[in-house]
C-alpha cells in the first residue's frame, strides 16, 4: 500500500519594516537629511512641541541614491526624521495641520 505524502502549506511570516511600524504608531515621515541640518530640524520640531524619532538612513532599493551613496563614502551619515504630536503639545495651530 503506497502512502501519499501530504504537504501542509505554511504561510510565510510577514516582516514589518521599521517605517511601517512607526507609521502605525502615529509617526509621520518628514525628511531624510544629514548633519548639520539634521540636528537643527530635530531641535526645531521639538521646540514646536513634537515628539521626534530619527532612523539611520541606508540606501537600498530602486531609485537614484547617488548623492546619499557619495556622502556615505565620505563618512557622512543621514537620518530620516519622523514626528508626531506630543501629548503635551500646544493647542493646534492651523499652520501645522495635516
Amino acid at each position: 500500500m503506497a502512502t501519499t505524502k501530504r504537504v501542509i502549506p505554511i504561510a510565510q511570516a510577514k516582516t514589518v519594516s521599521p517605517e511601517d511600524a512607526l507609521l502605525r504608531e502615529g509617526w509621520k515621515r518628514q525628511t531624510t537629511i544629514g548633519e548639520p541640518r539634521l540636528s537643527e530640524i530635530v531641535k526645531n520640531y521639538q521646540a514646536m512641541g513634537f515628539e521626534v524619532h530619527v532612523e539611520e538612513y541606508k540606501t537600498e532599493g530602486e531609485g537614484c541614491n547617488t548623492c546619499f551613496d557619495a556622502g556615505q563614502e565620505m563618512g557622512m551619515s543621514y537620518g530620516t526624521v519622523y514626528v508626531r504630536k506630543s501629548a503635551e503639545a500646544a493647542p493646534d495651530d492651523e499652520l501645522f495641520e495635516d
